[in-house]
């Protein structure tokens, strides 16, 4: 009996800990598609920061996503909806550490997806770094096109973030 509330109390402490960003979601580097970024953006993490995390203005400076929405404020578990590449996705925040790390695990119809931002400083201004992995059926099908499409996505990503951060600086 000791041992099944030990492991029920580690279980329980476990989960406080993610829902306290102390461990964050990492990507599935087994996943069918697995992608890597990074960008030097010349602004500080906080301009960043300002640019990535207000969710419901990302299709103001990325053409490629469409009607975000976010219901709530931006937190551990927070979820949002949008659109990209003709697919709505509904996510939620898993990790959530200002001026630092952003994550969130995305859903669509015979996909799953975590998604992780990184941003530090570097030098005179900021390193971002963007991972994902997608997993699912239908993923596993069009495994060759979905590594492509997000190949070409990360990039056009970050290059559109370092505009936008870079903007009035």
């Amino acid at each position: 009996m000791k041992q099944i509330l030990s492991l029920i109390f580690l279980t329980a402490l476990a989960g406080f800990a993610n829902a306290q960003n102390q461990i964050p979601m990492i990507i599935n580097q087994e996943a069918h598609v697995v992608q890597t970024e990074e960008i030097f953006i010349d602004a500080t993490p906080e301009k960043v920061w300002e640019v990535l995390i207000h969710i419901e203005n990302w299709d103001d400076w990325n053409s490629r996503i469409s009607t975000p929405i976010l219901y709530g404020k931006p937190e551990i578990g927070s979820t949002f909806t949008w659109k990209t590449n003709g697919s709505k996705i509904k996510s939620r925040i898993h990790t959530l550490q200002p001026t630092q790390r952003l994550g969130w695990t995305g859903k669509t119809f015979g996909a799953t997806a975590i998604h992780n931002w990184y941003i530090e400083t570097s030098g005179n201004g900021t390193s971002v770094k963007v991972e994902e992995s997608m997993e699912g059926w239908i993923i596993g099908l069009m495994k060759k096109k979905m590594n492509r499409i997000l190949a070409d996505d990360m990039p056009y990503w970050l290059e559109q973030l370092k505009t936008e951060s870079e903007k009035n600086r």
